[in-house]
């Protein structure tokens, strides 16, 4: 352990400091010691308020939501049902012009197959042939 006072002093060092006036300190907040309050009845309202508004926006925000889902749920089905039904009408008109029905049809009409089949076939030469005879 040091003796600090046997130490020499520097000279005018005890004087200077005592010779110096009494500043006032800076202070970031105000002096509340004049007898001012803060009012904390306005600032827990405020909290409040805040909080409440906040708990209203979040249940708006899901009650949205589970409208939207339940929108989505309907749609889903909706779009599930309309592809069964067109899965059955394109069933059904694949039956309807099949070979067998059509035949079918054709004899209820009074149609009958051709015995002998015969095959137009024009090539650019006959057809500037039969163009030139009529």
């Amino acid at each position: 352990m040091a003796a600090t006072f046997l130490a020499p002093q520097p000279k005018g060092a005890r004087s200077t400091f005592a010779e110096r006036k009494p500043r006032t300190a800076l202070r970031l907040v105000p002096d509340l010691t004049s007898g001012e309050q803060v009012d904390r009845k306005a600032f827990l309202v405020f909290l409040s308020l805040v909080g409440v508004v906040g708990l209203l926006l979040l249940l708006a925000i899901n009650t949205m939501l589970a409208q939207d889902a339940f929108e989505l749920r309907r749609l889903q089905a909706q779009a599930t049902t309309l592809g069964d039904q067109r899965e059955a009408v394109m069933k059904e008109i694949a039956i309807a012009s099949s070979p067998e029905v059509l035949a079918a049809r054709a004899a209820a009409a009074g149609m009958v197959p051709s015995q002998s089949p015969r095959f137009l076939s024009l090539t650019p030469t006959e057809l500037s042939s039969v163009g030139a005879k009529g």
